[in-house]
């Protein structure tokens, strides 16, 4: 019993060594939102722990645009990434075999989802979007699910008068590059009021419990009590941690087990690589994103 106990052992080992042989190296691409060295500095953790637990080189890459981490997944030169639900959308139209969604963040209260915030400074006498009409108007980055895919819907439908076009109801709608961008813009007086993303759950002067208003307040960028609330999109199945479709079946679980088990194991890295307070992070499924991806395909026919 002993000597089969072994030989299965030793048959396991060896199926292990040589799909870990299968990769040489692993890469995590960061989508945008804030700046790239603040990317790299909040996922490090992560970064540190994978190459513990692959036992490879592993790399963290910050393009400047979602664009370049869905191009990196759609190629095959990025093997995880978290993605908001309309990058995966993007990705997934572009590619339905490239990778596949295994994790998604968990609010305080057990839910997965979020919100797209409209806000502007509190001394610009903006407190909704009736006293948007020929103001600046700023989005992230056209493959933003809060950024822009949401709010770019849902706003047109909060009045009849109310258009997407640059210049008809809005002065202008313009483009900033990403969450923090619009962040700071809006903060500066660079334009008159933007969207980014928040849990949407506690309290506004800590920019909520998770987001990129969180993120702004713990970088020092922003003080809450300078902006206010002016908009509220609907809830927004949170994006998920995807992993490319074609890496080796034990590295995919030793990434989900990692990731899974974070809150347990550091919650600090867990708050550095959700963007605040959650609680960590549990499984999830393509089905739970079919309603972003037929969004996606309407809006770009």
């Amino acid at each position: 019993m002993k000597k089969i106990i072994a030989a299965a052992l030793a048959t396991t080992a060896l199926a292990t060594v040589a799909s870990a042989e299968d990769i040489t190296e692993f890469r995590i691409g960061l989508l945008g939102g804030e700046n790239a060295q603040d990317r790299l500095n909040s996922n490090e953790c992560l970064r540190a722990y994978t190459e513990e637990t692959l036992g490879v080189e592993t790399k963290l890459f910050a393009p400047a645009d979602y664009a370049g981490v869905i191009q990196g997944l759609v190629g095959g030169t990025l093997d995880m990434a978290w993605l908001g639900a309309s990058s995966y959308a993007a990705t997934y139209l572009q590619n339905p075999d490239a990778v596949e969604p295994v994790l998604v963040k968990i609010n305080l209260d057990g839910s997965y989802g979020y919100h797209s915030i409209g806000f502007a400074r509190a001394d610009s006498n903006i407190t909704n979007l009736d006293e948007m009409e020929g103001k600046v108007f700023g989005f992230g980055d056209p493959n933003s699910t809060s950024g822009y895919l949401i709010p770019s819907i849902e706003i047109p439908q909060a009045a009849d008068k109310i258009t997407m076009e640059s210049g008809e109801y809005f002065g202008e709608v313009k483009f900033t590059g990403g969450h923090e961008q619009t962040i700071v813009a809006v903060n500066n007086g660079d334009i008159d009021a933007g969207v980014t993303w928040a849990d949407g759950q506690g309290n506004w002067e800590d920019g909520y419990n998770s987001g990129a208003l969180r993120k702004a307040v713990d970088a020092g960028l922003i003080d809450m009590n300078d902006l206010v609330q002016i908009w509220k999109s609907k809830p927004i199945p949170e994006g998920p941690i995807v992993l490319r479709k074609d890496l080796p079946e034990d590295v995919k679980a030793k990434m989900i087990a990692l990731v899974d088990n974070m809150y347990d194991t550091d919650k600090d890295c867990t708050y550095s690589i959700s963007a605040g307070e959650s609680l960590g992070f549990d499984p999830i499924t393509h089905e739970a994103y079919v309603s972003v991806i037929e969004a996606r395909k309407a809006k770009s026919n």
